[in-house]
């Protein structure tokens, strides 16, 4: 260190000590983090903050050292300790709209307690610190308390401190159905609160937490909020909307909860598990998180604008469910209120960039032996192949002499077709390019001579493929079109967007012989089907110079195809360069092709054959093995037109089978990047500087040994040393079960967020969250075991006096249920819910109309028998037209990530309990069950009761129930109602009065509302 050096730091030194020393003198100020940072960030930050392109006078107010300089006037904006001496306290109580500040404009003034507030945090020092969720949490000092749990130590500490208490436990009926429906997301059944009620040993509760955090149902009430994280939608978005194959995530989602599987590996599972080692089909699967993003299919539109479109909602959605912040509003400028840079948002950006997005196979555990009983069957249609060969009339083929003929024929027809083929089978030469290029996808030669497309498309691809040292004289050209399992639908094209996934559309192919253009006489294809407007699809509407125009073979993917062309003359050229057309009407380029040539005099024509049957009709016949013979033969029988029908079949056997997929990621090769760059304002038609991978700057590093990838950003996230994810995954659980977060604005921890009632608890929690194995069951089992969760609902004028939003939590918060959980509840109630897991979305009934008005009009055709009432997490998801009962619940779309619902209150819903499809189904069930039931009129209402309250009738309620259930009678009696338009065909006036009281002991807000 040289002196200059060493002085410097002496003096910085002696600068820090007098300031420390300063600031003790100072008078005790307000809460920076609670009191004037909100304050600042609300008022100050959107000119004064951190984005540099809205900041006025070069002054920031989200830093001491920039508020501590001289403003223009020559006096400190900020004179720590001299409040009357800062100009900053001058221009908030200035009364001169020219100064006063924040200005008139804004039309956000101060009040008088928030002005006092900064100046008195100005006389104490205007001291600033770090924002409380950026830094790493530590376990407080639990507080001395009644109670054994620390949650409650934490929460009656605070509420002492107002002169309150948590309020008496609620009765046991309440409580076995509020953590009934908190962890399994269903009403407890009247026997299970039979047997909870007069359960009284000591481990009774603690029993039948165990019992629910074990159920198979936990997994599913869960799944269900991570959904709302994770947009999950069982359809496109956009305008067509179509539907996607994407429950297995869902699925995968139900068994790690319900396995407990840490939160750590959770996460990491679903940012990059597909880079993990060795990674498995599951670990594959839960990628699936990212790729819930929508997809635009319209026509017209640039593939790779909606690709970046996607990132973004994946860049968003990764802040807001891990980090909790708005990530997103960094995209077009640096963030008004967080230290997150413009820069930093594409650098974060930058570790998901680099992944493609492909369909993954799913087969099924015995997919050995389905695929052997296929081939077994194959070969028995194929014995049985040459007796369906038609030759006449039904008597001919019953009698051994016809079968006989019949084989003659067959055996004729088999040399004829030999002599014919071998007339028109040419040897075939694979050209190896020199040189292979495209606009954008990565062509890679295979060992084949094959080329192998990957990487990103366009809405119109080029390929440029140049061949050295071709053979002369070369009479025809052919292109095969390859199938392939690594492509969409297993090729042969790389189409997933618009079009079928798998097709191709060649709208040109061009050949230039020593670079003079070549002119083709004809073209054949072995297939060719077009998937759009009037043009018929053929290799010769290749070669007429419009793009418009062209070959595809829509409908068969997963197959190999070929088309030849024949040039006007043979070439004759030492250079062959082949340029394809691809696109135009959508993003459809070849995945996987092969060119060949021959010099054959004979030219040549398309056929559905290949290499091996090819180089067997070269052979003379003396030189055939019978099983080469014998698959010749094969061959003649399957592609006979005679034996079309039947061929099919077993060709069909043949192909892999369709087992299901689901959209997962996978990352590029190395030596494919994908680059990331900074667009100006957010736009994706301006990228400017290019970036690599980091992590945001103001919370923990990437570790030196950590790689700057999708698996390093999933393993910084879940490090120790982060501040934020662990806080964010105990609050938002602990809104779950209280209906708001410890911080209220669950997703939104940084400047503009809430800040926590219960911090210490908060902080508490999340680092018994991380050392106890990142185990959701231990923290859920920690939260409804407390005597805060388990106190009584009933609110008293105390409460709503000092605490009137119930922050403190002085009584257990009464809440809306969710949208599934409200469906959900009224099947069990009324014995029709299905506890069947997993496997693709059903369709419950819901009114006509309500699909309708998606793209299409398309029906929404209710499943039947079990199907029809299964849980509400299987219900399809159409994000352009969801779910009718659910959106009037405030269910998400799947459109984006939902950090925190919003819980309304309507006139709609009171209608909807009593007159949707799904209400009336439940009604009718439970009032067929009440009318069935032996015994009197009252049995029959304690047991409605107990079915959809889970308590029997409080003495006040029985005269309005007895009323109304007569007055229903009554009026069936009088012809006032029709009973069969009520309970259906079977219902006499008995059924349909019980029908009505069902109908209405559902539509009480204590049926939808845990208490």
């Amino acid at each position: 260190m040289t002196v200059s050096h060493l002085r410097r730091f002496i003096s910085a030194i002696r600068a820090s000590i007098a300031f420390v020393l300063s600031a003790t003198a100072f008078a005790e100020g307000p809460d920076f983090n609670r009191e004037v940072r909100p304050i600042l960030s609300n008022y100050c930050f959107k000119c004064h903050g951190p984005d540099d392109r809205t900041r006025k006078a070069e002054l920031r107010f989200d830093f001491r050292e920039s508020a501590l300089r001289k403003s223009d006037s020559g006096a400190k904006v900020i004179e720590p300790g001299k409040p009357d001496a800062s100009e900053m306290i001058a221009r908030i109580f200035s009364t001169d709209p020219d100064e006063v500040m924040p200005p008139p404009s804004m039309k956000k003034d101060l009040n008088d307690a928030q002005r006092d507030i900064l100046k008195r945090w100005v006389a104490a020092g205007a001291i600033y610190e770090p924002h409380w969720a950026f830094v790493k949490p530590q376990r407080a000092a639990i507080p001395k308390s009644d109670f054994q749990n620390p949650i409650d130590a934490f929460v009656q500490a605070r509420l002492k401190k107002e002169g309150l208490a948590l309020s008496p436990e609620t009765d046991r009926a309440s409580l076995i159905r509020r953590t009934s429906l908190d962890l399994i997301g269903l009403p407890p059944t009247p026997e299970e609160v039979d047997a909870f009620v007069n359960d009284r040993a000591p481990d009774a509760d603690e029993r039948l937490v165990d019992r629910l955090l074990a159920s198979p149902q936990y997994g599913e009430r869960w799944a269900r909020r991570w959904l709302d994280l994770a947009r999950y939608a069982d359809s496109n978005g956009y305008e067509k909307d179509r539907a996607r194959n994407i429950w297995p995530y869902r699925d995968w989602v139900v068994r790690a909860l319900n396995a407990d599987m840490p939160y750590d590996q959770f996460t990491i599972a679903q940012i990059a598990g597909d880079m993990l080692p060795d990674a498995t089909p599951d670990q594959r699967v839960a990628t699936g998180f990212h790729r819930n993003t929508m997809l635009n299919e319209e026509g017209g539109i640039d593939p790779l604008e909606f690709r970046f479109q996607a990132i973004v909602d994946r860049v968003a959605t990764t802040g807001a469910t891990w980090l909790g912040l708005t990530v997103g509003c960094a995209q077009c400028h640096t963030h008004k209120y967080d230290p997150i840079p413009h820069r930093e948002y594409y650098q974060l950006m930058a570790f998901l960039n680099n992944a493609d997005e492909p369909d993954l196979d799913l087969p099924p555990p015995d997919a050995a032996q389905q695929i052997a009983g296929r081939e077994k069957r194959a070969e028995k249609l194929l014995r049985e192949l040459p007796d369906k060969w038609p030759v006449g009339k039904g008597a001919e083929q019953s009698n051994p002499a016809g079968a006989e003929r019949q084989r003659e024929i067959v055996g004729r027809k088999f040399s004829e077709w030999l002599a014919r083929e071998r007339a028109r089978t040419v040897r075939w030469t694979p050209l190896i390019p020199a040189s292979v290029k495209s606009n954008l996808p990565l062509l890679t030669v295979q060992p084949d001579a094959s080329i192998f497309a990957s990487g990103d498309i366009s809405k119109s691809d080029t390929y440029e493929l140049a061949f050295a040292g071709v053979p002369r004289a070369i009479t025809a050209i052919r292109l095969e079109a390859l199938a392939d399992a690594r492509l969409p639908a297993h090729g042969p094209g790389m189409t997933y967007y618009e079009g079928p996934k798998g097709d191709f559309f060649l709208g040109e192919f061009q050949v230039a012989a020593d670079g003079k253009p070549v002119r083709f006489a004809r073209a054949s294809q072995s297939y060719a089907k077009n998937n759009f407007g009037s043009n018929p699809a053929s290799a010769m509407a290749a070669t007429d110079g419009d793009p418009q125009t062209g070959w595809s073979c829509a409908g068969r993917m997963g197959e190999t195809h070929e088309a030849v062309f024949i040039p006007e003359r043979p070439i004759d050229a030492a250079k062959l360069d082949v340029k394809m057309l691809f696109g135009r009407h959508y993003a459809c380029p070849l995945g996987r092709f092969r060119i060949s040539v021959t010099t054959d005099a004979r030219g040549a024509e398309a056929r559905e054959t290949n290499d091996e049957i090819d180089a067997l009709l070269l052979l003379p016949d003396a030189h055939l093995t019978g099983a080469q013979r014998g698959n010749l033969h094969e061959h003649f029988l399957l592609t006979a037109p005679e034996l079309a029908a039947a061929a099919k079949e077993i060709r069909d056997l043949r192909q892999p089978p369709a087992w299901e997929t689901t959209l997962v990621l996978r990352e590029r090769p190395a030596a494919n990047p994908r680059a990331t760059a900074i667009h100006n304002r957010g736009e994706y038609t301006q990228p400017t500087e290019p970036v690599q991978p980091a992590v945001f700057s103001f919370l923990n590093p990437l570790p030196a040994t950590a790689k700057s990838d999708r698996l390093g950003l999933a393993r910084w996230l879940v490090s120790p040393e982060n501040p934020l994810t662990a806080r964010v995954a105990v609050n938002r659980a602990w809104a779950a079960f209280f209906g708001r977060g410890l911080v209220r604005t669950t997703e939104d921890f940084g400047f503009q967020g809430d800040p926590p009632t219960h911090p210490e608890l908060l902080d508490t929690l999340a680092v018994e969250f991380t050392e106890q194995g990142w185990s959701m069951k231990k923290l859920h089992r920690s939260i409804v075991t407390s005597a805060t969760y388990r106190q009584s609902s009933r609110v008293t004028a105390e409460h709503l006096a000092k605490d009137p939003e119930n922050t403190l939590l002085a009584h257990f918060p009464r809440k809306r249920l969710d949208a599934e959980i409200v469906r959900d509840a009224m099947l069990r109630a009324a014995g029709l819910l299905s506890l069947k897991m997993g496997g693709p979305p059903v369709k419950p009934p819901q009114t006509e109309g309500v699909s309708e008005v998606a793209y299409g009009s398309p029906k929404w055709d209710a499943s039947a028998g079990e199907e029809r009432h299964r849980r509400s997490i299987y219900t399809f998801v159409k994000r352009t037209a969801p779910f009718a009962f659910y959106n009037t619940f405030d269910g998400p779309t799947g459109e984006q990530c939902i950090a925190r619902r919003d819980v309304s209150n309507t006139a709609l819903q009171a209608l909807t309990l009593l007159n949707d499809v799904v209400s009336i189904e439940a009604a009718q069930a439970l009032g067929r069950l009440l009318a069935a039931r032996a015994g009197s009129d009252d049995e029959r209402i304690i047991e409605a009761y107990r079915r959809v309250l889970s308590r029997s009738p409080r003495a006040d309620e029985w005269p309005p129930l007895r009323a109304f259930l007569n007055a229903q009678r009554q009026r069936f009696t009088a012809g006032e109602l029709d009973a069969k338009a009520i309970g259906g065909p079977d219902a006499d006036a008995g059924r349909a009065a019980w029908i009505l009281f069902a109908r209405t002991l559902f539509n009480l807000d204590e049926a939808i509302t845990k208490g």
